[in-house]
């Protein structure tokens, strides 16, 4: 039923959580902390983020260090030995909590009641800074791992995924499964774990980011006396990025097609196929433009190509577009899953819709993905673990601490010329990488992707 045009908003509305007061401190060993009090919230958010990811891991041996890593911190402390103890009070916190590792950072996150933040966070700290990384654990969490690389093996959207970043980012660290290979887990020494923990699980390599039901003065107070004589180190910066006439195989500026299409060939119902081309980094200005590019194109029911796959040609269930921003590079990747015999078809129409998409932005489609992009801050930041995350992963990775009014406003003042400028500029076929898993005929559908 259509709304009535009626608005049932008070008239004095404003949608909380836009503006987001933040204390900034830095401890004298170089820890970031940043503290976002939030007044009309009964929990509390807490992001600790570390600069350790896949992008500080040397070679091929370090794949999956850094994952490795992330997993060992939750399996013994000198105050917590047990890991079944860990695992007992993180329960009993009543919360959330986790980790993730990811190119450039890893976090560990929990989300409580305000009567359990202390406890909450000085667990936290206690995991990253007090981990006691025993062989025994080691060893036990080595097939624990294991088994997760065997699911991503018999997952086909995520391994599609995988094989897709590892062409478009050939021979790097970020194009690497972040977990790591069978290899390099299997034969990861003891040493090498215990040496890469000393060298980045250190203060002036580590934000804390709390928000929510807070006393600032007293939270950092306690923050201090948790870190404060915590050691400095000596951390490793991520390994940059590579422009692509260095890492492509034969030395060529632009790889050829042979070079940009990877097929994995099993029986499986559907065909599994992303198509995707080097991207913008988090501090290009124009990343803004490819974020509402991505959401008119692929993000959502109403998107392009959803509509024209799914609801007018039947092709597929599902199919979606989205964007990957680092520090200095990222890349822009469709997925879909399709009925084998349409894997073709599927390939050129997505292609087509890329095109007309680019050709014939409207100004209505723009401003619905303005308003999805708004929509989803605003619902995000009434969450204090989300508050965390949004503050901290600014200072983490370095860019501009800008408030979320200050985010919508520059999205906001995209206009079509930009999101057509950004997209003919990066949306060229002759930067696409093809990836595909499935029962197909891998000569026919190459020689297709070069002739596009």
């Amino acid at each position: 039923m259509k709304g009535s045009g009626k608005s049932i908003l008070p008239p004095d509305y404003v949608p909380t959580g836009m503006h987001l007061e933040s204390q900034d401190i830095q401890l004298k060993n170089g820890m970031r902390v940043l503290l976002t009090p939030m007044s009309q919230t009964n929990s509390v958010g807490i992001s600790v983020f570390v600069r350790a990811g896949s992008r500080y891991e040397k070679t091929d041996s370090e794949s999956g260090l850094s994952h490795f890593l992330e997993h060992l911190c939750f399996k013994g402390t000198g105050d917590r030995p047990n890991p079944i103890d860990i695992s007992r009070e993180l329960d009993e916190l009543g919360g959330a909590f986790n980790a993730v590792t990811d190119r450039e950072i890893t976090i560990f996150y929990g989300k409580m009641t305000a009567d359990r933040a202390l406890q909450g966070l000085t667990l936290l700290i206690d995991l990253l800074r007090n981990s006691l990384l025993e062989a025994d654990e080691i060893e036990r969490e080595r097939g624990v791992i294991l088994e997760e690389l065997a699911a991503i093996e018999d997952s086909p959207p995520e391994l599609v995924a995988v094989n897709l970043e590892a062409s478009i980012w050939h021979g790097q660290p970020h194009g690497r499964e972040i977990a790591g290979t069978v290899e390099s887990v299997s034969n990861m020494a003891h040493q090498d774990i215990k040496k890469y923990y000393r060298r980045q699980y250190v203060p002036n390599s580590i934000v804390v980011s709390v928000a929510g039901a807070i006393d600032v003065g007293a939270t950092e107070n306690v923050v201090r006396d948790l870190c404060e004589d915590w050691e400095v180190g000596t951390p490793d910066e991520y390994i940059p990025h590579r422009s692509s006439d260095d890492v492509s195989v034969d030395g060529t500026f632009n790889p050829s097609a042979e070079q940009r299409f990877r097929l994995i060939s099993r029986d499986t119902e559907q065909a599994h196929l992303a198509i995707g081309m080097p991207g913008l980094s988090l501090k290009d200005t124009n990343r803004h433009s490819l974020e509402i590019f991505s959401i008119v194109l692929g993000e959502g029911m109403s998107s392009r190509l959803f509509t024209r796959l799914r609801e007018e040609l039947g092709l597929c269930y599902d199919i979606h577009s989205s964007p990957s921003f680092l520090s200095d590079t990222g890349m822009f990747g469709i997925y879909s899953g399709v009925d084998p015999q349409n894997t073709s078809k599927a390939l050129a129409e997505i292609v087509a819709e890329i095109d007309r998409t680019i050709q014939s932005l409207g100004e209505f489609e723009i401003d619905l993905a303005k308003r999805i992009i708004n929509s989803r801050l605003i619902l995000r930041l009434e969450d204090s673990r989300a508050v965390s995350s949004y503050v901290g992963l600014q200072a983490v990775l370095g860019l501009e601490m800008l408030q979320p009014e200050g985010l919508l406003a520059r999205i906001e003042s995209v206009s079509v010329l930009d999101i057509q400028r950004t997209a003919y500029e990066l949306v060229n076929p002759d930067k696409f990488h093809l990836s595909l898993i499935g029962p197909m005929n891998g000569s026919e559908l190459l020689n297709q992707f070069a002739s596009f």
